[in-house]
């Protein structure tokens, strides 16, 4: 079950459903408890390679390379460049790049059409329960908004 409360845009002052966490974040041992759960593996080796994983990653995307997990997505940098810019091609360099951001693209499978058909991390049968409607008890570690999670520009009204 997902969770969601009533959110107005400052812009238009209309309200949109703005999906939100509740609890506590699942970790890296409750994602290895869950994948020995439903796979042959065992939890201390499933923990091992997510430990891992970030190093792995990182290796690869050095290299100027993406990296796409399959039913998972796909991992890459992206530059921060300082504000102001060049007036010519030669003048621009590495020097210019104040950060790097580390972007993720859910995997999708499109259909003939070539609509979106699926999202990999998203199922098909979310129930989404307003916060507001819980037992006040029930509400303790509830309110965490989701980055993106209300409606973004030429989106009105979507879910993050």
């Amino acid at each position: 079950m997902a969770f969601y409360k009533k959110s107005q845009l400052k812009s238009n002052q209309k309200w949109y459903p703005r999906s939100i966490v509740v609890g506590d974040a699942a970790t890296t041992d409750d994602v290895a408890d869950k994948l020995a759960e439903i796979s042959t593996v065992s939890r201390s080796d499933t923990y091992a390679v997510l430990m891992g994983l970030a190093s792995a990653l990182k290796a690869f995307m050095k290299e100027g390379r993406s990296v796409k997990l399959d039913g998972v997505g796909t991992f890459y940098y992206t530059a921060d460049a300082t504000k102001q810019g060049v007036d010519t091609a030669e003048e621009v360099s590495a020097k210019q790049i104040q950060g790097v951001r580390v972007r993720f693209l859910p995997e999708t499978s499109r259909t003939s059409s070539g609509k979106v058909s699926t999202r990999s991390l998203v199922d098909d049968d979310i129930q989404w329960l307003d916060i507001a409607t819980l037992d006040p008890a029930q509400k303790k570690g509830t309110g965490t908004e989701t980055p993106g999670g209300g409606p973004n520009e030429g989106e009105e009204g979507s879910f993050g």
